[in-house]
């Protein structure tokens, strides 16, 4: 009987896990969204713990032990992670899901009475497959996203790390990850489960190192999808309904996402799942046209400029995250409407480090939903724009993803600010962007660079207005 209640409760915590989904889908709705996952969530824990035997330590007090340090962890580094680090932080949870998933596995595999899967030696072939799935891909995200969190954080060099044949080495190594979960199920040997552990923490390294800093948001968004599918492994492994709902929805919703980003920039889904993604062609750095002349402005300058101009379009980047400018360019914006001027923001699908990561800063100043926009709803307006205003948005305003074949992003959708009467590009220095690559823009004769701290140079601009 309390069987069937838990499963009934699984699944009623499913259910509010994709209204979640739903309500994330929209700015206007993502609180109502947050809420119900916090209530599916608190079900399916509130379940688990009912489910736990209660005659040993091992049963209430190993579960309220790991609850205890998963909630107080969670509890800390929300308080302490910079809006900045959110990228890594998700790369980060996305290695702790598919470490759980490797754990969960072997867990079940020297222990399978307790999954109620079989006895030792003797696995049903059905939880044997389910359970093979979950730990190759768990331990595919674990490694992948450490190096991706590595990357983002600065711990190494976000270059795409080029290693010899290594489409050969990747493929060989996908093959034997098959074969040894093929040999796996027929033969239930430990030494083999541990084989697959090793071949599939390897490919995750080899996977990413490849992948240019670029483009580390779509890899966050495709390791996004794996930790799903290796925790809806899991789930069927455990016979957990609301872990297998929760894994398919962050599954599809994942590699879905990664897709729509794909062709954002002009990418080739493929390639991303075969890794070596953003590594094909070389960077260029454009050292020797940094002697160019480029015409150089200060605050006063854009402020009189803006405030005389009647539209005006904001292109916030990692710049502005980075310098926690956002609220200081809404009070700028603010200002600018109350003299007259129209005033909207264009959003990249690829800004920042992370999907989404502009709409969120955006959002947390207060920005009205209504003035953001996305690349192809807003890229036709920039002709009539009198002002494009870019903060930080580097690589994502480069005209050489139209013009130069050369180039590691030609091809990639951008933001046409070029075409506005007048660019002000507000960034520290002349250097290029994530992508290594230097943007022409900056010596165009309509463009005004703006040198300095984004956020001080925002509130310089705020009080010249």
């Amino acid at each position: 009987m309390f069987v069937d209640l838990a499963q009934l409760l699984y699944l009623s915590s499913g259910i509010l896990f994709i209204l979640a989904l739903r309500g994330l889908s929209s700015p206007r709705s993502a609180r109502r969204g947050n809420a119900m996952g916090m209530a599916g969530m608190a079900i399916a824990i509130l379940t688990t713990l009912a489910s736990a035997p209660s005659d040993s330590l091992g049963g209430w007090g190993l579960v309220i032990l790991g609850l205890a340090l998963g909630g107080g962890i969670g509890a800390v580094v929300a308080r302490r992670v910079a809006m900045t680090a959110m990228p890594q932080l998700i790369a980060a949870f996305h290695s702790g899901v598919g470490l759980a998933a490797v754990c969960v596995a072997a867990a079940a595999l020297y222990a399978p009475q307790a999954f109620g899967i079989g006895i030792p030696g003797h696995i049903d072939v059905g939880s044997l497959v389910e359970m093979s799935i979950g730990l190759g891909i768990g331990g595919i995200t674990f490694t992948g996203s450490v190096i991706a969190f590595a990357k983002l954080n600065g711990n190494m060099s976000g270059t795409p790390i080029m290693l010899p044949n290594r489409h050969v080495i990747n493929a060989a190594l996908l093959a034997s990850l098959i074969v040894l979960i093929v040999i796996f199920i027929l033969t239930q040997a430990h030494i083999v489960f541990w084989l697959i552990v090793i071949a599939a923490l390897a490919l995750g390294v080899l996977m990413i190192i490849p992948i240019g800093g670029a483009d580390m948001p779509v890899v966050v968004s495709m390791l996004n999808s794996y930790s799903g599918w290796a925790a809806a492994g899991i789930g069927f492994t455990l016979g957990n309904l609301a872990l297998i709902i929760t894994g398919a929805l962050v599954g599809s919703s994942g590699a879905i996402l990664s897709y729509i980003m794909c062709a954002a920039m002009n990418r080739s889904f493929v390639a991303v799942i075969l890794g070596g993604f953003g590594g094909e062609t070389g960077v260029t750095t454009g050292a020797a046209a940094d002697a160019r002349p480029v015409k150089q402005g200060a605050a006063e300058d854009a402020a009189f400029i803006m405030k005389n101009a009647g539209q005006v379009i904001i292109v916030p980047g990692y710049g502005m995250a980075v310098a926690q400018a956002q609220h200081a360019l809404r009070e700028m914006g603010d200002r600018l409407k109350e003299e007259g001027v129209q005033v909207r923001y264009a959003i990249h699908p690829v800004a920042g480090r992370m999907p989404g990561h502009m709409n969120v800063l955006l959002a947390e100043a207060n920005v009205p939903y209504d003035d953001v926009f996305e690349l192809d709803d807003i890229n036709a307006e920039f002709g009539q724009a009198d002002v494009a205003f870019v903060i930080g948005a580097n690589d994502v305003t480069n005209p050489a993803a139209k013009t130069d074949r050369g180039s590691p992003i030609f091809g990639m959708p951008i933001l046409e600010v070029e075409k506005a009467k007048t660019v002000l590009f507000l960034k520290r220095g002349m250097g290029s962007g994530y992508a290594g690559v230097e943007n022409p823009l900056f010596f165009k004769d309509n463009t005004m660079m703006l040198f300095g701290d984004a956020k001080k140079m925002v509130e310089q601009i705020l009080k010249a207005l």
